[in-house]
């Protein structure tokens, strides 16, 4: 049945390439560019019409469209940190920190063509809505769930929210009724912590839909050891990567992407800090927290394969880059920043998550 279906259309690429291409060259012989780019035209048309007679031509169209569209997506995933700050005094005339702190995307090209956007109040709760949201390490943790609870929640509630949420090292839950949304911060400073938190999402299998993670600053402090922090960063990736769905033909473990039976969460994690040592506030992080010692953490970090960007599972949010551009201005304490980096780290993961859902706004 194939093949007649084919041997037509063979018969009637022939009627329809050669009878106008010879009509064309008997009355335009003279006009030889105009008759090649007849003919050219015309051969086209009948390789669009030919496509659907062989399988492979179409697979072959539809893979490079793929292609093509995950490539895209891929290339904006890269330039989600393409971020410029504008840090200003609030009054010309005053000496004090008080600075105005705003961001935006850079407005080169490839950035402009993925189209980012800051998300309203009402467009983040749709995107989240009915998500069950994790956010789980140390202070830097916690400043990211202040920020996406801001960006949700009526004003008037941050202030009791505020003065829960930061009850020293202590775990902090709240659902957002109007949309449905439960958000659970978990105190786990150290990468053995969020370990075990990994492990309790599968010993119940319940996993959250949005999972954002990070730790490192207490390990540098209290452990001073990168090798010994790339050694739990290795164990939690070994843990994250048994969550997900798992590709056999690749032989080796490397999440499945794509479509799956197994609802596979979002996963981010948070980068330590640009650390500023004259201004941390104890002789002892000034001592430990060094930037030889952010470096080897950073090196160990990249090592562990635990990031996206290093064929791993989690996609970073580059809270180093974003508070180094933000500048000294924009921190008191040398490792914790304004509110205004961990707002674009928010809408950083958000636009992730519109890209990975191949949604728009």
């Amino acid at each position: 049945m194939m093949f007649g279906a084919v041997q037509l259309g063979l018969l009637a690429a022939c009627v329809v390439l050669f009878v106008p291409m010879g009509m064309a060259g008997w009355h335009l012989s003279r006009n030889k560019m105009l008759f090649f780019s007849g003919a050219l035209f015309i051969t086209l048309a009948v390789g669009v019409h030919l496509t659907p007679y062989f399988p492979s031509i179409s697979d072959l169209a539809t893979s490079v469209s793929n292609i093509v569209v995950f490539d895209s997506r891929d290339s904006c995933v890269s330039r989600l940190h393409d971020v410029v700050w504008d840090v200003k005094p609030l009054n010309a005339n005053s000496s004090s920190l008080n600075y105005a702190k705003s961001w935006r995307w850079s407005s080169s090209r490839p950035v402009v063509a993925c189209e980012f956007q800051k998300l309203a109040p009402s467009d983040a709760s749709d995107l989240l809505n009915g998500s069950w949201v994790v956010v789980a390490g140390d202070s830097q943790a916690r400043l990211i769930a202040l920020e996406l609870l801001n960006l949700v929640l009526e004003p008037g509630r941050m202030e009791s929210v505020k003065a829960d949420l930061f009850k020293r090292h202590s775990d902090y839950q709240i659902v957002v009724d109007e949309i449905g949304m439960k958000l659970d911060f978990i105190w786990a400073p150290y990468a053995t912590n969020l370990t075990d938190l990994i492990i309790s999402f599968k010993r119940k299998r319940n996993y959250p839909d949005v999972l954002v993670m990070g730790s490192g600053l207490w390990h540098m402090l209290h452990f001073t050891n990168a090798s010994n922090y790339g050694i739990s960063l290795r164990q939690l990736r070994s843990s994250v990567v048994s969550l997900l769905p798992i590709s056999p033909e690749l032989g080796e473990d490397v999440p499945v992407t794509g479509s799956v039976s197994v609802r596979s969460p979002h996963l981010f994690w948070i980068g330590i800090p640009t650390l500023i040592n004259s201004m941390l506030n104890t002789e002892e992080k000034r001592e430990k927290m060094t930037d030889t010692l952010r470096v080897a953490y950073d090196t160990a970090l990249r090592r562990s394969k635990l990031l996206r960007q290093s064929n791993g599972p989690l996609l970073l949010l580059d809270v180093q880059s974003l508070s180094w551009n933000c500048g000294v201005r924009c921190t008191e304490d040398g490792m914790h920043y304004d509110g205004a980096v961990y707002e674009a780290a928010i809408h950083i993961m958000l636009n992730a998550l519109l890209i990975e859902s191949h949604q728009k706004l």
